[in-house]
């Protein structure tokens, strides 16, 4: 019988995700990216019992996808997610050239489907029922109004307000580009109030010595506690970043905007999925609807192709405009 592989105990266990934290900062990955990837290798390990990545290669890798996509029913996008984290450990920390082609391996996602669009009526109802604070309504109605995901609207900072010109600039996310985006007249008063709150909780802050935010290393030679990088939408806590130690006020979470949303459906008895993304297509649909062309849309959504504008074309207003030989 052959040898078995030495287990790997949780001080190397410990030190072995220490440095792809370490890898991941250096090629500066968002701190979400790094607890996602940290979390699948240790799952990666768990399942191959405790054995050294070092010891395993492309077959372990297979097996283990092969248990998330046929015991855990896992989405194809959550495997190649597992996937990429496992690369980048062999790749990037470990420095180890897989035996095998990996290619086979991603999982093959499904077709893209038709997304779940409300009627101008029924965002009228559900932005009425939103519960909670301002704050809340305030995120919510620009996901629809300006056609925000539900991150780009929580990441706005007071510079990306053009109150002016009632444009918003969205910053990139790694490896995409800025774009600029409508500002509803709407929604022009009320951010104004909503920001003087917020002014004054930033001066507040300042005056116990705080008042930083997080800042992406391209802009690390800007000063973090200038007003014009702080948060639209801030948390109502400080709190201690796990990279740097620092305490600073970061931006509201996802979960509150989303819980709202939720209860807002259940309240109107909508008997549709709604969720914060459906806001952002049905933005787009109501466009496209309204006469404007699809790469205005394009535009003002930031995708890259516009076939992934195209698909709202299949869910407008107007329905299908084919008369069918029955009638």
């Amino acid at each position: 019988m052959g040898k078995r592989p030495k287990k790997l105990l949780d001080q190397a266990c410990t030190e072995l995700c220490r440095s792809v934290r370490d890898a991941l900062r250096a090629q500066h990955y968002s701190i979400h990216t790094e607890e996602t990837y940290v979390r699948w290798i240790k799952r990666y390990i768990l399942f191959h019992d405790k054995r050294h990545p070092e010891k395993m290669d492309t077959p372990e890798i297979e097996a283990f996808l092969t248990h998330l996509a046929v015991d855990q029913n896992m989405a194809a996008s959550t495997q190649n997610q597992a996937l990429s984290a496992l690369l980048f450990l062999y790749l990037q920390v470990l420095e180890k050239e897989l035996q095998g082609p990996v290619d086979h391996i991603r999982a093959k996602r499904p077709e893209q489907r038709v997304p779940t669009v409300l009627t101008r009526k029924e965002v009228r109802m559900l932005l009425e029922a939103l519960p909670g604070a301002d704050q809340t309504r305030l995120i919510v109605s620009l996901l629809y109004g300006s056609g925000l995901r539900l991150i780009e609207g929580l990441r706005l900072r007071i510079i990306d307000l053009d109150f002016g010109h009632r444009q918003i600039t969205v910053r990139a996310r790694k490896g995409l580009d800025d774009h600029v985006t409508m500002l509803p007249d709407s929604l022009v008063e009320p951010l104004q109030k909503h920001i003087r709150r917020v002014h004054a909780i930033h001066q507040q802050d300042l005056e116990k010595g705080y008042g930083a935010v997080y800042l992406p290393p391209d802009l690390e030679d800007e000063n973090p506690r200038a007003w014009r990088w702080q948060y639209v939408f801030p948390s109502g806590n400080l709190s201690t970043d796990p990279r740097s130690g620092l305490t600073r006020r970061h931006h509201l979470g996802e979960s509150g905007p989303q819980k709202a949303v939720r209860k807002a459906a259940q309240i109107m008895g909508l008997d549709k999925l709604a969720s914060c993304r459906t806001l952002r297509d049905s933005f787009a649909t109501h466009l496209l609807d309204d006469g404007y062309d699809v790469r205005t849309v394009q535009e003002l959504l930031g995708h890259r192709d516009v076939k992934t504008t195209m698909v709202y074309s299949n869910v407008l207003d107007r329905g299908i405009a084919v008369c069918s030989p029955l009638d």
